[in-house]
């Protein structure tokens, strides 16, 4: 049995651990809120630029735009957003199983990986899936100017015919509890599709033209849509850790009573030894 030595050895360790777990679930619940109102910003003008380039690319031939041309998927380019740092919880295992899945579910024959984050950088790094570029350290500055470099890549291998489709897998935040593995289809755009019979649709007029606003839009939004999954991601990432160090100061409280309750015990043994010790002493010289 451990002596009270040890065992306040060990609960002043847990005491200290327990004080950053603590410190670490402040931190990440006062990023969470900047990351927060960020997307929540972000969402609304996310979805009303798609719905106009839909609305656009709909009245025009998809061959007009090469960003619009439609191949069989052979050819995959596939973006993983993960964080930087771990001690999130099952944050970063979720997306990286969610990659590894799709791939094996949708039956990819040439996959290429962009890696965001650490995590699944290291991780693809030491795997046979190619990876066509890394991003790492990128969260704790987060700007469209990221997004943009990304989308640079993913258009020259596009137009380029290096790909066939483009895809990214990140963690959507629902709230603080939940995160949602998401995989979304960057390229081609999504056409919105023809309305129900009967119903009349609203026939817009375009200046300079439908064919003038996707060259000049679709570039802008595709970097805006892997800015709001990058966006997605690090809120995510924030929540997935705030709920983890809370849970770990929980069992921290936890161990640490335990251990109190096993101290006493054996300090209580302790004493009872001594006195019965003394007794049985001054009965002897009786």
């Amino acid at each position: 049995m451990a002596n009270t030595i040890d065992i306040r050895r060990r609960i002043r360790s847990v005491k200290n651990t327990q004080q950053i777990t603590r410190a670490m679930k402040m931190v990440a619940a006062a990023r969470l809120r900047r990351a927060q109102d960020r997307i929540v910003a972000a969402r609304p003008f996310a979805a009303a630029l798609r719905d106009v380039l839909a609305s656009a690319a709909s009245r025009i031939e998809s061959q007009d735009h090469p960003l619009l041309r439609r191949r069989e998927e052979k050819k995959v380019l596939l973006l993983v957003v993960s964080g930087d740092k771990g001690l999130a919880g099952a944050f970063n295992t979720n997306i990286i199983k969610g990659a590894q899945n799709t791939a094996r579910e949708r039956g990819w024959s040439e996959l290429e990986l962009i890696t965001i984050g650490r995590k699944s950088s290291d991780f693809f790094r030491r795997r046979n899936l190619p990876v066509r570029h890394q991003a790492v350290n990128i969260f704790h500055t987060l700007t469209p100017d990221h997004a943009r470099e990304i989308a640079d890549i993913i258009i020259e291998d596009y137009v380029s015919e290096k790909v066939d489709a483009v895809y990214v897998l990140y963690n959507q935040f629902k709230s603080v509890m939940s995160q949602i593995v998401t995989l979304d289809r960057l390229l081609p755009l999504e056409q919105r599709e023809q309305p129900p019979a009967g119903v009349v649709e609203v026939d817009y007029i375009y200046e300079p033209g439908p064919e003038q606003i996707l060259a000049e839009l679709l570039p802008r939004h595709l970097e805006f849509q892997i800015y709001r999954s990058l966006l997605e991601s690090a809120a995510a990432e924030h929540g997935a850790r705030m709920t983890a160090m809370e849970s770990a100061t929980k069992n921290a409280g936890e161990l640490i009573e335990s251990l109190t309750l096993t101290y006493n015990r054996i300090r209580q043994a302790s004493i009872t030894r001594e006195i019965i010790e003394i007794v049985s002493g001054a009965s002897a010289l009786e």
